[in-house]
């Protein structure tokens, strides 16, 4: 019997915890004193304090309760302190809660079972790692051993991870400082019509153009040189830009002509996030390798890893694969990913999501549009997506700069936060990223917080 998604969040809206302020101080101060923070300049940041969260929502030091409509960094496909999942791990924790990954343990075979039952054609064989950025960094150790090349090709507007590989493949600017050009990382630009590298006006001039541009990328680089190419399926962090109708299968097409690895890095697209178990099932291709993490387990345990093809797999079947974790197939965090899938199935999850983002996400922030100049594009599906926000409609200068913030994009975020929403911002745009399984009458009342702060927003724009 398949159960209704809301009803945790049902639960979760009656809630309100009672939060130790002093508590809260302390933590605030210890923080400040003794944890370094990723991605920030130390001096100048004030972190919120999350003392509670359950559901689709978040309490901070003060006792204040915002809806998350951040899912944190995009992971909590299956909200905040689902109780099956977290009944699986204490379940775990109570018969085994570690074992080196040369062993074989029962939560590890069935995630990796269940995954396999996900994933789109062969990729049948699941290496864990513990994140993103780590099946990143294996998925191209793989392809680069399959090949006996050592380039690989990503797009601009990308992010793949922190670490030393991914970081040079990620296309923003949190690349710039670890950038020594001697990765083997290669840059392209996607498709992104709103924002053409190809001055394209249609879908189809847009796919083909930037087809055309990838395959002059590799004829000058070298097919013989280019071990795989990274994308993104929908690109996350970078504004959430489902590519035109053709363009990865035309990606696919390049890599079987040219002897390319075609990895797919859904770390946050997929496991429900657009609708689909994984995005690659709105394009109808399948890549050789697929890099996943975050909604696997909703970032209740860390995990990640990469789903590998029948054929890549095979290279390795009589030589050793030169790469592992510790923590590979950690018994906590994989018991924490077949609870979670198991969770998604029986309640439907992921067909909400689809729903969400047909019925309410998309015609809502659509809406927004025709009333806010700000809105220069709504972009996305499922509960994945973003508001491209402008100062200028007719130039569509974006409202913060590229690498950066402004203060409209302050206040936008300070707004929301005031009248009990959470928001996911990066540069000039608005993501729109809610738990799989919000319900309806929340993403209303997020859209109703958004439409507040967006008014404020409307302010800073020109030639209204």
């Amino acid at each position: 019997m398949v159960n209704a998604p809301v009803a945790l969040e049902e639960t979760s809206a009656a809630v309100d915890f009672e939060v130790d302020r002093n508590r809260a101080k302390q933590t605030f101060e210890d923080d400040r004193k003794h944890v370094f923070h990723s991605w920030s300049a130390q001096a100048q940041i004030k972190p919120m304090v999350i003392s509670h969260a359950r559901g689709s929502y978040v309490w901070d030091g003060e006792g204040n309760k915002l809806l998350d409509f951040s899912s944190q960094l995009v992971n909590t496909n299956i909200g905040h302190q689902h109780p099956r999942v977290v009944q699986a791990i204490k379940d775990q924790a109570d018969r085994l809660c570690t074992i080196a990954p040369q062993h074989a343990n029962d939560q590890r075979s069935e995630a990796a079972r269940l995954i396999a039952e996900l994933t789109p054609g062969d990729l049948d064989k699941i290496f864990f790692t513990n994140g993103g950025a780590e099946a990143i960094e294996h998925a191209v150790r793989m392809a680069r051993l399959h090949t006996g090349k050592y380039k690989v090709l990503s797009a601009y507007r990308s992010y793949h991870g922190g670490t030393s590989t991914a970081i040079n493949l990620t296309g923003d600017p949190r690349r710039w400082a670890n950038d020594y050009g001697n990765s083997g990382a290669v840059h392209f630009f996607g498709p992104f019509l709103y924002r053409s590298a190809f001055h394209a006006t249609t879908e189809e001039e847009e796919c083909n153009r930037a087809l055309e541009h990838l395959e002059s990328l590799i004829q000058f680089e070298g097919p013989s040189t280019i071990a795989a190419i990274v994308l993104e399926t929908i690109p996350g962090t970078a504004g959430i830009m489902p590519p035109p109708p053709g363009y990865l299968a035309g990606v696919r097409a390049l890599c079987d002509a040219y002897g390319i690895v075609y990895i797919a890095d859904e770390v946050m697209a997929g496991f429900g996030r657009t609708g689909k178990w994984f995005a690659v099932d709105h394009f109808d291709v399948v890549p050789d390798l697929l890099t996943f993490a975050k909604g696997v387990n909703s970032g209740y345990v860390p995990l990640g890893g990469v789903a590998i093809s029948a054929k890549i797999a095979a290279t390795f079947d009589d030589r050793a694969f030169p790469g592992g974790l510790t923590y590979s197939g950690h018994p906590l965090a994989c018991a924490a990913a077949v609870a979670t899938i198991e969770t998604m199935r029986d309640e439907a999850i992921v067909e909400n999501a689809a729903k969400i983002g047909d019925d309410v996400l998309g015609p809502g922030l659509r809406a927004l549009a025709d009333r806010h100049p700000s809105i220069g594009e709504v972009r996305g599906t499922g509960v994945f997506w973003a508001l491209d926000l402008v100062s200028n409609p007719e130039t569509k200068q974006p409202m913060a700069p590229y690498g950066g913030t402004s203060e409209p994009m302050v206040e936008l975020v300070a707004t929301a936060k005031a009248h009990g929403v959470l928001p996911f911002t990066n540069y000039h745009r608005l993501h729109v990223v809610p738990p799989c399984n919000v319900s309806a009458d929340e993403a209303r009342t997020g859209l109703d917080v958004l439409d507040k702060a967006l008014t404020g927003l409307d302010a800073h724009v020109v030639d209204k």
